[in-house]
């Protein structure tokens, strides 16, 4: 699977080169043979398919990372809660507590 997503990596180098080297190049009159002329065709179609295939592979490894992101859990600190002590008062009366709360 390597070996082949490399060899198709490397046509398609060599095929884009090809393309802006024809780009590069000052416009002249030409014979056009037709066998050549159905090449081309082809190789832009492969060029294109290429092209494609690569975009689709970038499109789904970033969404793999989208969703390895989404993925991770981050633990939230606990709530701090503010706690009211009652601020109660002991009296002895005698021999009885009486407790008073506010």
């Amino acid at each position: 699977m390597c070996a082949r997503r490399s060899s198709m990596i490397s046509r398609l180098v060599v095929l884009a080169g090809a393309v802006c080297a024809g780009f590069a190049m000052p416009a002249s009159a030409q014979v056009l043979n037709p066998t050549v002329r159905n090449n081309t065709v082809i190789q832009q179609n492969d060029l294109q398919a290429l092209q494609n295939r690569v975009q689709r592979q970038q499109f789904q490894q970033q969404q793999q990372q989208y969703r390895a992101q989404d993925r991770i859990i981050v633990q939230q600190p606990p709530p701090v809660v503010p706690q009211v002590r009652p601020s109660c008062q002991t009296q002895i009366i005698g021999n009885t507590a009486v407790s008073t709360c506010r």
